[in-house]
């Protein structure tokens, strides 16, 4: 067996980093519980201007964790082969009130602006929400589709 010659995959660009952040659709975001495991969450989320924006309901677990303890850590990856992804190591800011602006924002990734306003109608007589700001402190990415030597030991047993 032949032994990998590095303990990570080789890195994104800041310009990779960037468009990766601008088009991908789902983050984990990781917080602290009280016992001192991680609790990891799949969120939807907006990038702009070097942070990552989310919403979350004041009442959830991941809210009462960040109150507590702000530190997070949030990956975001692309399915499929070979995989590449973000993490970015911050300080978790939170506003006890998302604006309309901010949820318009996110979920206009993923649907037409009708269907954001409407969807964020919705879920706003659910219950009460907050906004997340993650400022990265660290960031690091991944890119097996840039390491020769990953891509050489997987495809000759791919027929």
């Amino acid at each position: 067996m032949v032994k990998m010659s590095y303990t990570q995959s080789p890195h994104l660009t800041e310009k990779e980093i960037d468009d990766f952040l601008n088009s991908a659709k789902i983050a984990r975001i990781c917080t602290h519980n009280k016992d001192g495991t991680i609790h990891a969450v799949p969120v939807w989320f907006n990038y702009d201007k070097g942070e990552i924006i989310i919403g979350t309901p004041k009442a959830s677990r991941r809210a009462r964790n960040l109150r507590r303890n702000n530190n997070v850590t949030v990956l975001i990856d692309e399915v499929g082969s070979p995989t590449r992804g973000v993490i970015i190591y911050g300080k978790a800011n939170m506003d006890d009130k998302i604006m309309d602006q901010d949820a318009h924002s996110i979920f206009s990734r993923y649907m037409s602006q009708e269907e954001a306003r409407g969807y964020w109608k919705g879920l706003s007589e659910l219950t009460e929400w907050m906004k997340v700001i993650v400022k990265p402190i660290h960031i690091a990415s991944f890119d097996y589709g840039k390491d020769t030597q990953y891509l050489e030991a997987t495809k000759k047993y791919i027929p």
